[in-house]
């Protein structure tokens, strides 16, 4: 299955101008064979935590939903967005998948939030990573922060999750969590792992690009550069036995023991 990446700048609370940057980029990842386009955490309002509580017009966000359901419609590919889901409890970020009629398939709210503008204007979810079959791979969503707990990677291997698609908000000054973290997350929960980030600054934040796919070995598929770009991978889920097989991280984990060590705590 070919995955695309969507890396570019969004244009804070310029909804119908991130529209259409998704939708060209559908547009061109459906053209290049690929079953999945993943953009980044809150492309389509923009990151920007402060500005989107003090400014976003939250009317819009049902109208959103639907054009990117749209979207994917309209070139037969599967999408996957993320945006602020409002609650009697609060903000939450999240990402949801919709198949390539546009149709809902799974929805995930972020469990790690990450520095003072997130954990002052949002709330954390609580649920496990997303996990559900598509064109015969099991796909999982996670967020941005998310990806950098262990616990949680692993969480999602657990529940038989082959691709994990992350969507994310980076700085500029953590490249290594791509370059690094990301493929040694893949290599020890043995799954793929998408990610993707915005480029450009946006309301002032300067983040980082880079995104990067990895394989279930540890290797980088692709990598982004700082700038906006698409970026394409095969992923061969084929490749998972052999890869478990031979280094049986998930096999031989002994997770009764680990449990046992946190109620000696």
């Amino acid at each position: 299955m070919r995955i695309v990446v969507m890396q570019a700048e969004a244009e804070v609370l310029e909804i119908e101008r991130n529209l259409l940057a998704i939708d060209h980029a559908a547009q061109r990842a459906a053209s290049d064979g690929a079953k999945i386009l993943l953009t980044s955490e809150l492309f389509t309002v923009g990151y920007a935590p402060y500005v989107l509580r003090d400014s976003l017009d939250i009317s819009l966000l049902p109208g959103a939903r639907e054009r990117l359901s749209a979207i994917a419609a309209k070139h037969s590919i599967a999408l996957v967005y993320s945006l602020p889901e409002i609650t009697d409890h609060g903000w939450l970020i999240t990402s949801t998948f919709v198949d390539d009629r546009g149709a809902k398939l799974a929805h995930y709210q972020k469990v790690q939030l990450f520095g003072t503008e997130e954990h002052e204007v949002f709330i954390a979810g609580s649920n496990p990573p997303a996990s559900f079959e598509y064109e015969g791979i099991t796909l999982g969503m996670v967020i941005c922060f998310d990806v950098e707990f262990p616990e949680v990677v692993r969480e999602a291997s657990r529940r038989s999750v082959q691709l994990l698609l992350v969507p994310t908000a980076m700085g500029r000054g953590y490249e290594q969590v791509c370059t690094q973290l990301v493929p040694t997350r893949a290599m020890e929960s043995q799954l793929f792992i998408a990610y993707a980030n915005h480029s450009g600054t946006e309301a002032g934040f300067e983040l980082a690009g880079t995104s990067v796919i990895a394989g279930a070995d540890g290797t980088i598929l692709a990598q982004a550069g700082a700038g906006s770009e698409l970026l394409a991978a095969d992923i061969d889920v084929s490749s998972l036995a052999k890869i478990r097989s031979e280094v049986p991280y998930l096999a031989e984990a002994r997770t009764d023991l680990y449990a046992q060590w946190l109620m000696e705590k």
